[in-house]
C-alpha cells in the first residue's frame, strides 16, 4: 500500500463530506422551516408567511440541488478510493444506503415537485402535507447516514464470513443505543444551521433597515428556536460524549489531551498537545472535574493515552482542539440567542445594533460547530476505519497509486469549488432580492416604529402592494 495514496484518499474523502455536509444541514432545518411558515399561514392567514415561504422555498431548492450534486460525486470515491472497505462492508452499508433511498429520497423526489408547482394546483391541505414530507425525507436520509456511520463507529450486529461483515441481527444495528444519541444531535445541529441562518438574514435585512416585518418573525423565530434547542444540545452532546467515553476509551483520551491514566482526573481546559513527548504545554487544567464529566463521579479512574500502543492511538491534536472549537461556537450561539430573546421580549432588539451585527456575523458559527464535530469523531476514530475491526490503512484500494489519487482530489476539488461558486453566488442574490424579488408575491411597507409585526395582522390592500395603496 502506497502511503502517499493512502494520506491523499484520506484527504479527498475529509474534504468531499465536509463540503457535502454543508448542505443537507441547512436543507434539514431549511424543511422544518417551511413546514412551520406553511402551518401558520394556513392557521393564522397572514401573509408574512407566505411570503417568507416563498422566498425561503427558492433558497431551500438550490441548497438541495447542490447537497444531491455533491453526494451523489462523493459515492465515487467508495468504489475508486475504498475498495476494500466497499467489499468488506458492502453487506451492510449497502443495505442502508438502499434504505436511504428507498424511504429518504421517494419522498423528497415525489413531494418537492409539489413545492415548486403545485402550489395552484392542490389542496392547501396537500400543499401542507407536501412540506412535511419534504422534512421529513431530509430527516429520514440524515437517519440513515447516521446508522451507517455509527456502525463503523461501534460496530455491531455482524459476524465475520469470507472476509466480510455480515449482518447477523438488524435490530442492533439500526436500534444500537450510540445512533440514538449521535442521530438526535445531528439533527439538532442541523435545525439549529437553519435558526441561526434564518435569524442572521433578519437581522441583515434590520441593519439595511428594509422587509422589517419578514425580518422581525425571521429574527424572533430563528433566536426562539436556538434559545429552546440549545441546552438541549449540550445535554444530548454529554450523551454523545458517554458514548465515546464507554465504547471508545482512546478517542475520549485524544479529545481530553490525557496522557497518562488519572484518580481523580482534571480537565484540561487548553493546552498544546505534544505527542513526541507525550505530555501538554501551558496546560490550564481543573483538578476533578475530568473525572465529574467522564464518569459523573469525584473519584473515578480515567485512561490515559499511554495505555493504549502507540499504533492504536489517535492523532491528539485534531480532536483536542476540534472539540473545544465546536463547544465555543455552541456557548458562543447560547449567548446570543439568549440575549437577542430577552431583548426580543422588551422590544428593545431592533435598537441594539451591536447585537443585530453579532447574531448577522454568527451565520457561519453552526456550520463551523458541524465540520470540529465531524472531525473529533473521524479523526479520533483513527486508526480505525471500521473501529476495532477494520484499520483505515486496510480499507484503502491495494493497487491505488499516488498519482490516481492526485488526479482525482484535483477533479474533486475543481468540480466542487465549481458548485460551490455559482451556487453560493446564486444563494447570494436571493437573498440580497429578498422577498421583494419574488415577483408577484406580496410585499410590505415599513412596519410602524411602535408596532414592528402590525402589518402581518392585515390582509394586503388590493395588487398585494402597500405602497401602491397610498400607505
Amino acid at each position: 500500500m502506497d502511503p502517499t495514496a493512502l494520506l491523499l484518499s484520506r484527504l479527498q474523502f475529509a474534504f468531499t463530506i465536509s463540503f457535502h455536509i454543508i448542505f443537507p444541514a441547512f436543507t434539514i432545518g431549511l424543511a422544518a422551516w417551511l413546514t412551520v411558515l406553511e402551518a401558520m399561514h394556513l392557521r393564522s392567514g397572514k401573509p408574512v408567511y407566505r411570503t417568507l415561504f416563498e422566498f425561503w422555498l427558492k433558497i431551500f431548492g438550490v441548497a438541495f440541488g447542490m447537497g444531491v450534486v455533491s453526494g451523489v460525486v462523493m459515492a465515487f470515491q467508495f468504489g475508486t478510493n475504498w475498495s476494500v472497505l466497499s467489499k468488506m462492508s458492502g453487506p451492510i452499508q449497502g443495505p442502508l444506503l438502499s434504505y436511504e433511498t428507498f424511504t429518504a429520497f421517494m419522498l423528497e423526489a415525489s413531494f418537492f415537485g409539489i413545492l415548486i408547482f403545485g402550489r395552484t394546483r392542490v389542496p392547501p391541505w396537500f400543499y401542507l402535507f407536501s412540506t412535511a414530507m419534504v422534512a421529513l425525507g431530509t430527516t429520514l436520509s440524515a437517519f440513515w447516514i447516521m446508522v451507517n456511520n455509527s456502525w463503523m463507529q461501534v460496530p455491531t450486529g455482524y459476524v465475520m464470513q469470507n472476509g466480510q461483515f455480515v449482518p447477523d441481527d438488524w435490530m442492533q444495528i439500526i436500534f444500537n443505543r450510540v445512533v440514538w444519541v449521535r442521530f438526535p444531535h445531528m439533527l439538532l445541529a442541523s435545525y439549529l444551521t437553519g435558526a441561526f441562518c434564518v435569524a442572521a438574514t433578519g437581522a441583515w435585512y434590520l441593519l439595511r433597515r428594509t422587509y422589517r416585518a419578514e425580518a422581525h418573525v425571521m429574527l424572533r423565530m430563528g433566536l426562539a428556536l436556538a434559545a429552546v434547542l440549545l441546552p438541549v444540545q449540550l445535554f444530548i452532546g454529554h450523551l454523545v460524549g458517554d458514548y465515546v467515553h464507554d465504547y471508545q476509551p482512546a478517542k475520549f483520551a485524544a479529545i481530553e489531551a490525557r496522557w497518562h491514566d488519572e484518580q481523580p482526573a482534571s480537565e484540561v481546559l487548553i493546552a498544546i498537545p505534544d505527542s513526541s513527548t507525550e505530555s501538554n504545554k501551558y496546560a490550564i487544567s481543573i483538578p476533578v472535574l475530568g473525572s465529574i464529566i467522564g464518569s459523573m463521579s469525584l473519584s473515578s479512574k480515567e485512561v490515559g493515552l499511554t495505555s493504549f500502543p502507540p499504533q492504536d492511538r489517535p492523532p491528539v491534536a485534531i480532536p483536542f482542539f476540534a472539540f473545544r472549537i465546536m463547544v465555543g461556537c455552541g456557548l458562543l450561539m447560547l449567548a446570543l440567542a439568549w440575549l437577542g430573546s430577552w431583548l426580543g421580549l422588551k422590544h428593545r432588539l431592533e435598537r441594539n445594533r451591536l447585537l443585530l451585527w453579532g447574531i448577522f456575523l454568527s451565520f457561519p458559527l453552526p456550520w463551523i460547530a458541524i465540520l470540529t464535530g465531524w472531525y473529533t469523531a473521524e479523526v479520533g476514530r483513527q486508526p480505525w476505519t471500521v473501529y476495532g475491526v477494520l484499520r483505515t490503512a486496510d480499507a484503502v484500494t491495494p493497487f491505488l497509486t499516488a498519482a490516481a489519487a492526485t488526479t482525482s482530489l484535483i477533479m474533486f476539488v475543481a468540480v466542487y469549488a465549481f458548485i460551490f461558486s455559482f451556487g453560493t453566488y446564486y444563494i447570494y442574490r436571493l437573498l440580497r432580492a429578498g422577498p421583494a424579488g419574488l415577483g408577484g408575491q406580496v410585499q410590505h411597507a415599513p412596519a410602524m416604529p411602535n408596532r414592528p409585526m402590525s402589518l402581518a395582522d392585515r390582509p394586503p390592500p388590493p395588487g398585494g402592494n402597500y405602497a401602491q395603496a397610498g400607505e
